[in-house]
């Protein structure tokens, strides 16, 4: 496990890290950079060899997940959502499926992206109305989807589509199926990039799915059973969210603790005041804890435990420690926090994304309550 860690590092610090503040202010997506990860092995770590992946235990695959956020957010969450995306294929597509399909989306050249939010259904998620017809021996596919990271770049998509059934009522979650898409399929294109507040390197953007025919057997799980295969996939994701989140509440950390011990004032350095230095220990004491947490919930996955809430709580609590840790960062460094010559503005604009992606503090607090009322 350490040589993994090390070759990440290695990797962050030289490949990445130089990189990355030019590629955000221009918005230049790092495909490269993917593909240097893939041919070094760090696209499949969670998922077993024979499908070239890298075997790895899940608290080992987002150690990794977060130093490459550390050094640069875009790519860090490139990973997760790349990992998130093989998840259905992973666990719930056929022998033949996976056999067909994972070599080639773990072994290093392809990325992808996971389409299951809708312009009209985010947080409410099973609300979507993107169809998928029977059509001869395939589906016809027609649709939209919203916020989608790597639009228009993957080279494959996960997408959920609704078989039967409609997008209102108690019974909107049913009817909804799993699809492989290939980048190259008739009638899918990506929409405009959103012009985000930050991650401008990490291309955003809707998916048009108009008239896309995919053949029967790129059905991923039983028709109508997908929803549950979108939720098992965002739990596993939620932990890759929350190991990015650290990352970046590292990297501001950093950035604050190098500030501090270099910038003097009333002649000596300011981390030496006890009103700062007592900041920057809380802001280190978030970062351990988010760590902790989502470590945790990683070894409950790993023994096949039941991990959705403690899921949940690492999300929630890696989120809002990213973004209580960015803008103390932003406060350490007073007036050279605002401006763009330092790393810090960019940390807060990215923790606040950290929030909202992948389930919505608000939702991550109304997983946990669920479960606390369940007993």
């Amino acid at each position: 496990m350490q040589e993994l860690l090390d070759l990440t590092h290695e990797l962050a610090v030289k490949e990445l890290q130089p990189a990355a503040d030019a590629a955000e202010r221009a918005g230049t997506f790092p495909r490269e950079a993917f593909r240097l990860l893939g041919r070094s092995g760090l696209l499949g770590l969670p998922y077993p060899e024979r499908w070239g992946g890298g075997g790895q235990p899940y608290e080992v695959y987002l150690q990794v997940v977060e130093e490459l956020a550390r050094a640069w957010m875009a790519v860090g969450l490139g990973v997760s959502v790349h990992t998130l995306t093989c998840f259905p294929l992973a666990t719930a597509g056929t022998p033949e499926q996976q056999e067909r399909w994972l070599p080639g989306l773990l072994g290093g050249e392809l990325l992808g992206a996971y389409c299951l939010s809708e312009p009209q259904s985010g947080s409410d998620a099973a609300a979507l109305a993107t169809r998928a017809a029977a059509d001869g021996d395939g589906y016809r596919i027609d649709g939209v989807k919203a916020w989608i990271s790597h639009a228009g770049q993957a080279d494959f998509y996960t997408l959920f589509a609704r078989t039967s059934g409609e997008p209102s009522g108690p019974e909107r979650s049913r009817g909804i199926s799993c699809f492989h898409v290939p980048a190259g399929t008739a009638g899918v294109s990506a929409g405009p990039a959103e012009r985000k507040m930050g991650m401008r390197a990490s291309v955003t953007a809707q998916m048009i799915f108009d008239g896309a025919r995919v053949p029967a057997d790129h059905l991923v799980g039983e028709e109508g059973h997908g929803f549950a295969i979108a939720l098992a996939a965002l739990d596993a994701g939620r932990l890759g969210i929350a190991a990015c989140a650290t990352g970046l509440a590292r990297a501001a950390l950093d950035t604050a603790v190098g500030y501090a011990r270099e910038r003097r004032q009333f002649g000596q350095p300011i981390i030496g005041f006890e009103g700062l230095s007592f900041l920057l220990a809380d802001m280190a004491t978030g970062v351990e804890a988010a760590r902790s947490l989502y470590r945790a919930a990683a070894r409950r996955k790993d023994a096949g435990q039941p991990f959705s809430t403690q899921a949940a709580m690492a999300k929630l609590f890696a989120a809002d420690t990213a973004m209580r840790v960015a803008t103390d960062a932003v406060q350490v460094l007073g007036g050279y926090g605002y401006v763009e010559d330092f790393p810090a503005e960019r940390y807060l604009r990215e923790a606040k994304m950290l929030q909202i992606v992948e389930g919505t503090s608000q939702i991550q607090r109304l997983v946990i309550a669920r479960a606390l009322s369940r007993g």
